[in-house]
């Protein structure tokens, strides 16, 4: 037990990556065992992250469950990784989708199930190590991880432009890598130079005051990978091709997780390495996150496809993830991290009821539906929570985000009241676009033949939406429990952009490779 909790953070991440070797080594005409084992393997590794979730202290600023251990000593990389409070929920909110995906994929994907479960737990390996790396070599790993089994979900599982719409994807997202990539090598060159020591040490690099001429150019450099992977307008354009094409598990991943790499990116490095920098650029971004917000509702409302409205959505919805980020006051960068989490699970969400109703019919456009409620009453109540939830209603999910979001950003002293004048209207066009297509969608006549013969939803589609709606639910109802989680890092990282004062993630007095905070000691100080 003394090597599970303190190397928790490890096994989390890399035992998908076992799962996957090991499904690999099962004979592929075993499709039911493949899936097991996948779904096993994930299930179990949510099992993992609940005691590290209860445990996690919200009092303390500094990385916890945190493993380091000398990697390549001598270009100064370590294999080193934490969690604070920004953090813990999107690992969450991974190890959670993780065995939904599994769950929602079992019957619609029939030929090559073992490789696709493969990449599945590869890519969950990849998410995980990317919101818990505390190394930039170790982190750019784990990011380009990712991009290899996303490649291969869409491009084989995929819909008829499935070629197209994955070199469009790994196009757009390899050209920000580089120049990331490119960005964080001048980072160590800088520090090496100012320190004598060569490291890939986030928290050493972000001790390294730069002129403010130097961190606008890295500034921009990382902005652009992270715009891209958000995506932010006008960057958006790779995104409803991949969502159109990708099967529905491939969806679900790239709105619920893959897109908040990006948001997380912002906040992660961004804000704290360039703070002179984020000042510059903080009324550009605001500009581009409000137009993201209202271009993503009108183009949404237009949108014949259910799968293309969906996608349409997230690039508005994110927009008040960035405008919060950038707005800068506790109560924005808290309802912006929390936005991120109620994205991924309500946009999630409505790709999963998309894909399963696609499943039946085998047609995504809303003119071939109407008159479904009656035929489908659990499928519209379900379907119903998550509109709601995804359009902001009180007490669910989405209500709680936006307002700390449009209140945090309307006091912020560094953009215009303007701005969120401006984003409210994505609230009140979000409510139009989301409701109009359930109206057209649930009632009405049936106006298809294939929809005389459709059941509703079984068990199995019931239980892969039922944790979703508890977590709708429970962050509209008490989502103390969750911003409690962000309060201290929130606070820190705020202090440091304003005031200069360094960021400490770790204890230097506490032994390489140990949990970072001592939990019961440090309740008790």
């Amino acid at each position: 037990m003394n090597f599970l909790s303190d190397h928790i953070l490890s096994v989390i991440i890399f035992l998908p990556l076992a799962g996957a070797i090991a499904v690999l080594l099962v004979s592929p005409e075993k499709k039911e065992l493949i899936r097991q084992v996948g779904f096993g393997i994930l299930a179990f590794d949510f099992v993992l992250a609940v005691p590290m979730f209860i445990s996690f202290s919200g009092k303390f600023s500094m990385m916890q469950f945190v493993e380091s251990a000398s990697w390549i000593p001598q270009f100064g990389i370590s294999y080193s990784v934490g969690v604070d409070g920004i953090s813990i929920l999107l690992f969450m909110l991974t190890v959670l989708l993780g065995p939904i995906v599994i769950l929602s994929a079992w019957n619609a994907i029939q030929e090559r199930v073992k490789e696709f479960i493969a990449f599945l737990l590869l890519l969950q390996t990849g998410m995980l190590g990317v919101f818990a790396a505390l190394d930039f070599f170790l982190f750019y790993i784990f990011w380009e991880l990712v991009l290899i089994p996303m490649y291969f979900i869409i491009g084989v599982w995929g819909g008829e432009r499935r070629i197209y719409a994955t070199i469009k994807f790994f196009i757009y997202t390899m050209f920000g890598s580089v120049l990331m990539l490119v960005a964080i090598l001048y980072l160590a060159y800088t520090n090496y130079h100012a320190t004598g020591e060569f490291t890939m040490n986030i928290e050493a690099i972000m001790r390294n005051q730069l002129p403010v001429s130097v961190q606008m150019w890295l500034f921009a450099a990382f902005a652009l990978a992270f715009a891209i992977k958000v995506p932010l307008f006008p960057f958006h354009t790779w995104l409803p091709d991949a969502h159109v094409e990708a099967p529905t598990a491939g969806s679900v991943i790239l709105a619920g997780i893959l897109l908040k790499m990006g948001t997380y990116g912002f906040i992660r490095f961004c804000l704290p390495l360039f703070p002179k920098a984020t000042f510059i650029f903080m009324p550009y971004i605001a500009v581009l996150a409000v137009i993201g917000i209202i271009y993503g509702a009108l183009v949404s409302l237009v949108q014949p496809d259910m799968k293309k409205l969906v996608a349409y959505s997230s690039v508005s919805h994110l927009g008040f993830v960035m405008l919060g980020l950038f707005a800068l006051t506790m109560q924005s960068i808290q309802g912006g991290v929390l936005q991120m989490i109620n994205h991924g699970l309500s946009t999630g969400a409505l790709f999963l009821l998309v894909g399963m109703i696609y499943e039946r019919t085998h047609t995504r456009m809303i003119a071939d539906y109407g008159g479904l409620a009656k035929k489908m009453p659990i499928y519209a109540t379900f379907l119903m929570i998550v509109v709601l939830s995804s359009l902001g209603l009180p007490g669910t999910n989405g209500f709680i985000g936006e307002f700390l979001i449009l209140l945090g950003s309307f006091q912020s002293p560094y953009i215009s009241w303007v701005f969120t004048v401006c984003a409210a209207l994505g609230v009140i066009l979000a409510a139009v676009y989301l409701l109009r297509w359930y109206q057209r969608f649930m009632f009405g006549n049936l106006k298809n033949e294939k929809l005389v013969s459709v059941g509703d939803i079984n068990l199995r589609e019931i239980a892969v939406l039922v944790p979703i709606v508890v977590f709708i639910l429970w962050i509209g109802l008490y989502p103390k429990t969750f911003l409690d989680k962000t309060e201290a890092s929130v606070k820190m990282l705020i202090r440091h952009i304003e005031t200069g004062e360094v960021i400490r993630w770790t204890d230097s007095e506490k032994p390489a490779g140990k949990a970072i905070i001592n939990i019961t000691r440090l309740n008790k100080e």
